[in-house]
């Protein structure tokens, strides 16, 4: 079962992967229709990392809460496992984002919700590191997407993302070399976005 909520929105939340969690995250990377897109390969149980407690490394359950779902781990039967969101390398660099959604609930509006929650995390939780004797908030955040991903790169345009490079012929997926491209939010933009979006 997911373990405690980390944040919330309108539909959906956060919550903690948990070993529990295992069989979930191990069926959804086998499926085409996840693995592809995001170009991970296919994993057994025990190649799927679960609280490894990596410094500047997050990953979350995006789930539905049933309305009997308190903030700690939850019955099984009172949440929905819908996909996950990732956070990497926020300790040392830019922080780089990573979700996905299972296929049924594509297009209902959950994956910009939860990478909303996630931009939200990484800009509440992490600040760069010391630089000489100043320290600085993580200025941006960053994800990619593949070309042939259009809903990929449609979420992350949506939310006020900026493609900022291509890579391409950059990863064999699915038979082909495919173009990686590159987008980048800045904490700025992001804050311009949330306050028209709260002023309205």
């Amino acid at each position: 079962m997911p373990g405690a909520r980390v944040a919330s929105g309108e539909r959906i939340t956060l919550r903690t992967v948990e070993s529990e969690d295992v069989p979930f995250l191990q069926r959804a990377f086998a499926n085409p229709g996840i693995r592809y897109p995001i170009g991970n390969p296919v994993r057994n149980r025990e190649g799927i990392d679960v609280a490894d407690d990596d410094a500047g490394s997050d990953d979350f359950l995006v789930c539905l809460d049933g309305v009997d779902a308190g903030p700690g781990r939850p019955d099984e039967d009172d949440v929905r496992r819908l996909g996950a969101v990732h956070v990497a390398d926020a300790d040392w660099r830019r922080p780089d984002l990573g979700y996905w959604l299972v296929p049924e609930v594509h297009g209902e509006g959950h994956g910009s919700e939860a990478v909303s929650l996630l931009v939200d995390h990484v800009f509440r939780t992490y600040d760069h590191p010391a630089v000489g004797a100043v320290a600085y908030d993580h200025p941006a955040v960053g994800a990619v997407a593949y070309d042939f991903n259009d809903a990929s790169r449609g979420l992350l345009e949506s939310l006020g993302f900026a493609e900022e490079g291509r890579i391409r012929k950059d990863r064999f997926v699915d038979g082909e070399y495919v173009d990686t491209v590159q987008y980048g939010l800045l904490r700025r933009e992001w804050r311009e976005r949330e306050d028209s979006v709260t002023s309205r």
